[in-house]
């Protein structure tokens, strides 16, 4: 039977890059093994799940190009379900109705200091609860926690783990406002979902034992689990919103490729096996393997995500990245032909980690810099340096050939000549061009330019500095 997995996420903010990369882990074993890969909204929080969510969290999945199998499902609309589920646990005496009220909880804690619930309703008679029944009091809906036992599972990634069910005590499957409790929905929906794969956060082991024994109590098979590790910030703790953009829209309106995002993703506690890192999804789907995830958390290392986004930056089209760019900005330098566009994108990608970094970072292309560094201009503008800069813009003003090649044989014969450093020369021109000390290629940057250009700006920063 071909597996069939699922992504439950829960509409109560945007998708966040660790529900992304739960997401992802669950698609790339669906295709993998030519399974289902579904998704499920766990909206029953009314007062926190919201719809605009629900459209962000399905956006963010279809620009990564998670496209999930058949439509979605919604906790909302499977109350039936659930009450059915509830009330055939009560017939079969799995569960039971508890009419402790809180006090008497509270007062049980206190008394003997531990939070364990103590059975009080476990072996109660059908005539007490009757009584309760009658009178009209509030009750909660517990599982029947077969005692002296042990709940073993096989996780695919932590192996074997055992729970004793001293550990469990009979939990609460429905509230007493009658709601059922996150690891019964939790049992039902993937039963009638088909899931025979549950793969989520390591967070989520505590609940198995508990959904196991709800599945057992109904009489259901029970899936195949793997728990993945945490995603870590810099400082070793759950990746939170304190460790600042943790959601997949922000990538998206920074410019990040989705084939990029996910290849960074999925190398958050997955080992390819080998030492290639820049992945097309393609490729990732035919080494994936849930063996090969670590136990360990992974930690979110950006400089390692902007590298990898930069690498898929290098090997796209610039015909393509131009098309990217004008997604976010349809009016993205409207003034320039595309030729000439196309020739910067070729020029800058290779510097540039995502599509709003490189427009960014070609400014000076397409207007001349208005603000020079004061930090930049006393570290390269010396007392010889204009007249340095004069000279050479009396050289370029003769230069007939204006091309990469032809200038740099005219400055570093130039340079030769009067005895001055690459740093010398080279550093004051790029800042008089570019506004910055940073870049490509300075001769390939002049050539692009053009002769008037050029010329243009060496005049202005002559007459600034």
């Amino acid at each position: 039977m071909n597996p069939c997995v699922r992504f439950a996420p829960s509409p109560t903010g945007q998708l966040h890059i660790g529900g992304a990369r739960t997401a992802l882990f669950n698609y790339l074993f669906a295709r993998k093994n030519s399974g289902k890969f579904l998704v499920r909204i766990e909206d029953t929080d009314l007062e926190r799940s919201k719809q605009e969510y629900i459209d962000q969290i399905c956006e963010s999945m279809t620009w990564l190009g998670l496209t999930w199998d058949d439509d979605l499902v919604y906790q909302s609309k499977r109350t039936d379900g659930y009450e059915k589920a509830i009330r055939s646990l009560l017939e079969s005496g799995n569960a039971y109705r508890c009419f402790a009220s809180k006090d008497e909880l509270e007062k049980i804690r206190d008394k003997t200091g531990s939070y364990s619930y103590s059975g009080l309703w476990r072996d109660r008679s059908e005539k007490d609860i009757q009584v309760e029944m009658e009178e009209g009091k509030a009750f909660t809906v517990r599982l029947r926690v077969p005692g002296g036992k042990e709940t073993i599972f096989n996780d695919l990634i932590y192996g074997t783990i055992t729970v004793s069910h001293s550990e469990l005590n009979d939990f609460i499957i429905a509230r007493s406002d009658g709601s059922p409790v996150y690891n019964l929905t939790n049992v039902v929906d993937d039963s009638d979902m088909g899931i025979t794969h549950v793969i989520r956060g390591e967070d989520h082991i505590a609940n198995t034992p508990k959904q196991i024994l709800i599945y057992q109590a109904l009489g259901l098979d029970v899936p195949t689990f793997a728990h993945l590790p945490m995603i870590l910030g810099q400082d070793k703790k759950r990746l939170s919103k304190r460790h600042g953009a943790t959601g997949v829209q922000f990538y998206c309106n920074e410019g990040y490729q989705p084939e990029a995002l996910l290849n960074y993703l999925s190398l958050l506690g997955w080992n390819p096996g080998t030492e290639e890192e820049v992945m097309s999804l393609d490729e990732i789907i035919q080494k994936f393997d849930l063996t090969m995830v670590h136990k360990k958390g992974a930690v979110f290392d950006e400089k390692k995500l902007n590298w990898i986004s930069g690498q898929h930056l290098v090997k796209q089209s610039n015909e393509s990245i131009l098309s990217g760019i004008e997604i976010i900005r349809k009016d993205w330098r409207i003034d320039f032909d595309k030729a000439f566009k196309l020739s910067v994108i070729n020029l800058m990608k290779i510097r540039s980690k995502s599509l709003v970094d490189l427009m960014t970072q070609t400014d000076y292309f397409f207007s001349d810099p208005h603000e020079f560094g004061e930090k930049d201009v006393r570290k390269i503008w010396k007392n010889d340096t204009s007249d340095i800069v004069s000279d050479i813009q009396i050289i370029l003003m003769k230069i007939d050939q204006w091309d990469g090649e032809s200038l740099e044989k005219k400055l570093k014969s130039f340079m030769e000549e009067k005895g001055l450093g690459f740093g010398k020369v080279m550093k004051p021109i790029r800042l008089a061009i570019c506004g910055t000390i940073n870049g490509p290629s300075l001769f390939e940057i002049l050539s692009l330019l053009g002769k008037d250009i050029c010329l243009r700006r060496l005049k202005r920063a002559l007459s600034q500095f």
